[in-house]
């Protein structure tokens, strides 16, 4: 008897998965038109300060110091300015650049009030996971750090540039993570121990959350039936807008029926691969 591999039918990220519960037709503007979108000030410093906390763990234990990162802040922008001149734009003036690279600067403060660094050998960084579900739907996205204890356990942490949210809205933030749990259990057998979020907005503040199977499989299934609602949409053509306070921070009113717009005609694309080779600034909020 020979086993064969699902055929793949599409793939998903926790990102795009969100642009889809937030709103149909955003995911729609972002995956199947593919429009630009311009950078905005939040999510590259959110990029900016992931890159510093990457590099950060480059560094010798004692070594890791307030000091130390605020050191790296200065070359990691410099290095995406490199990357994405486009970057550079995003400011009216220098004063205006030198106030956002001074809120940077406060988060990697505040990172150092919820973790100690020098306590940490996290076991991989800036991860890329996939997997392939049985109905052939690819999970797949990049984990900011993951720590295993001598002992075997596996804590996921991820870190948010904007703050904390509130109770009525924790579920959402945990879905991001609980997808990364599935990815990592249909990867290693193992249920991670611990989901962490790290949010270095705000007073900053940590969101910790004990995953078990039962919260996986209920997350396979609403991940599932995302797929299917996007196909449906796909074959329809109809790819409803949800009007939200985001939409004040959305690049797309102009083409936005809510807004008077007209969506452009649907290319004839498929969703396809919904990851980018590396993480865009939209992925780092």
């Amino acid at each position: 008897m020979t086993l064969t591999e699902p055929e793949i039918i599409g793939a998903l990220s926790p990102s795009r998965a969100g642009d889809f519960m937030t709103c149909p037709l955003l995911y729609r503007f972002r995956v199947i038109d593919q429009l630009p979108e311009k950078p905005s000030q939040a999510a590259v410093r959110g990029t900016v300060v992931h890159a510093v906390l990457e590099r950060l763990y480059d560094l010798p234990a004692p070594r890791r110091s307030v000091e130390a990162a605020l050191e790296l802040l200065e070359p990691q922008w410099q290095r995406l300015l490199g990357e994405e001149p486009a970057f550079g734009e995003m400011f009216a003036d220098a004063e205006e650049q030198a106030a956002w690279l001074a809120q940077a600067r406060d988060m990697l403060r505040r990172y150092f009030t919820l973790e100690d660094p020098t306590r940490l050998e996290p076991a991989e960084r800036e991860l890329y996971v996939e997997a392939v579900l049985d109905s052939g739907l690819m999970l797949r996205g990049y984990v900011d750090r993951l720590d295993v204890a001598p002992t075997g356990e596996v804590r996921v942490v991820d870190y948010k540039t904007g703050s904390a949210p509130g109770p009525d809205f924790e579920a959402k933030a945990l879905f991001q993570m609980k997808f990364y749990a599935l990815v990592l259990w249909r990867l290693r057998g193992e249920v991670p121990r611990l989901l962490q979020l790290v949010y270095l907005g705000g007073g900053g503040e940590v969101l910790r959350y004990a995953p078990d199977e039962a919260d996986l499989r209920a997350t396979e299934r609403k991940v599932q039936a995302l797929w299917v609602a996007i196909q449906r949409a796909l074959e329809t053509g109809e790819w409803r807008a949800r009007p939200s306070r985001l939409c004040d921070w959305c690049d797309h009113q102009s083409l936005c029926p809510e807004y008077g717009g007209t969506p452009p005609p649907v290319p004839d694309r498929q969703p396809g691969d919904t990851v980018r080779t590396r993480r865009s600034a939209t992925d780092e909020l």
